[in-house]
C-alpha cells in the first residue's frame, strides 16, 4: 500500500505542473484590464502605469509565470488587486465553509444512495426496486440549485425549521452548525445518491449472482454475513470510483448552492474575484479547488487498492 501511495505523489507532479500552466494561461488571457477597474474612470495615465509597474503586470508573461510559480510553490498566492488581502488568508476563511458543506453531503449520498441501491438490489422487481429506480431517476434530473430553492421554501420559510440562509461555523456551535448546513447539504447530496444508487444496486445485483456468494449460502451461512462481508466488499469497488467523481461535482455544485443559502465559502470568493478580474485570487481558488481534487483522487486510488488488491502494484 505505501508504494502504492508512493507512486501516485510521484505522479502528481507534472499534474500539478500542468494545472499551474494552464491556470496562469487562463487567467493572464482573461479579456479586459484589472488595471481599469482598479483606478476606474478618473484615474490618470501616471497612475495607471504605476499600478501595472506595481503590480508587475508589464513583466513579460514567462517571468511573471516564473514569479508567480517560485511564490505558489511556498504557498504564496499574492495579495488581491483590490482590498490588500493575502490571497491564501482569504481562501482558508471561506474553504472550511465550502468543505464542510461538500463533505456533508458527501455524506448524504453515500447514506441514502449505497443503502437505497443496496435495499433495491435485494429486492430485484420488487416495489422497493422501483421506487428506488424511480428516485434516482428524479435525482438526476432535478437541478440541485431548484431542488435548494423548494427545501428552503419549505422547510425554512414555511415550517420555519431550519434558517433560510446564513452559516454558523461548527467551532461556535455544533447545533447551529448542523441546522444551517443541513437543507444546503440536502441539496447537494440527494442529486448525486441517486449516481451512487444507479451504481450499487447494478454492482450488487452483479455480484450477488456470482458463484462463489451461492457456494457461501450453500454452506449455510446467514443472510446478513452473506451480504456484508462476501458481497457489500466487492460491489463497493465500482461504487467508489463513482463516489470520487460524485465528490468532485459536489464540490462545483457546492459554489451554486452556497448563492442560493448565500453562504460565504469559496463561492461568493469566486464569483467576486472574476467579476472584478482579481487574477491573484482566481489563481489562488483554482490552485486550491484542485488540490481537495487531486487529495480525492489519491484517497480514491488507496481505497480502491484496498477493495481490489490486484489493483495494487507488486
Amino acid at each position: 500500500m505505501l508504494r502504492l501511495v508512493g507512486q501516485r505523489l510521484l505522479a502528481l507532479v507534472p499534474l500539478l505542473f500542468l494545472v499551474s500552466i494552464l491556470t496562469f494561461s487562463f487567467t493572464a488571457l482573461l479579456p479586459g484590464d484589472p488595471v481599469d477597474l482598479i483606478i476606474g474612470d478618473e484615474g490618470t495615465s501616471e497612475q495607471y502605469e504605476m499600478i501595472r509597474e506595481r503590480l508587475g503586470l508589464n513583466e513579460p508573461v514567462l517571468t511573471r509565470y516564473a514569479i508567480w510559480l517560485g511564490k505558489a510553490a511556498r504557498g504564496d498566492f499574492g495579495t488581491s488587486f483590490f482590498n490588500s488581502v493575502e490571497v491564501w488568508d482569504a481562501v482558508m476563511l471561506r474553504f472550511p465553509v465550502t468543505l464542510s458543506l461538500t463533505f456533508a453531503a458527501a455524506l448524504i449520498a453515500i447514506i441514502v444512495g449505497v443503502g437505497a441501491g443496496i435495499l433495491a438490489a435485494l429486492h430485484p422487481g420488487s416495489w422497493i426496486d422501483r421506487l428506488a429506480t424511480l428516485g434516482a431517476t428524479l435525482g438526476q434530473a432535478i437541478p440541485n440549485f431548484w431542488f435548494g430553492i423548494v427545501l428552503a421554501a419549505f422547510f425554512a420559510v414555511n415550517l420555519r425549521w431550519f434558517p433560510a440562509t446564513g452559516y454558523v461555523p461548527l467551532s461556535e456551535s455544533p447545533i447551529e452548525w448542523l441546522r444551517s448546513i443541513t437543507l444546503p447539504a440536502l441539496a447537494l447530496g440527494l442529486s448525486a445518491s441517486a449516481a451512487l444508487a444507479r451504481q450499487a444496486r447494478s454492482a450488487m445485483v452483479g455480484v450477488l449472482q456470482q458463484d462463489y456468494i451461492q457456494a457461501a449460502r450453500a454452506q449455510g451461512l446467514s443472510a446478513r454475513r452473506v451480504i456484508f462481508k462476501h458481497a457489500l466488499k466487492n460491489a463497493m469497488i465500482p461504487v467508489v470510483t463513482v463516489l470520487a467523481f460524485q465528490i468532485n461535482v459536489l464540490l462545483g455544485g457546492a459554489l451554486i448552492v452556497e448563492q442560493v443559502f448565500s453562504i460565504n465559502g469559496l463561492g461568493s470568493l469566486a464569483i467576486a474575484a472574476v467579476r472584478q478580474q482579481d487574477i491573484p485570487m482566481i489563481q489562488g481558488i483554482v490552485l486550491v479547488t484542485v488540490a481537495i481534487v487531486v487529495v480525492i483522487q489519491l484517497l480514491t486510488d488507496l481505497a480502491y487498492g484496498y477493495l481490489n488488491p490486484k489493483a495494487r502494484p507488486a
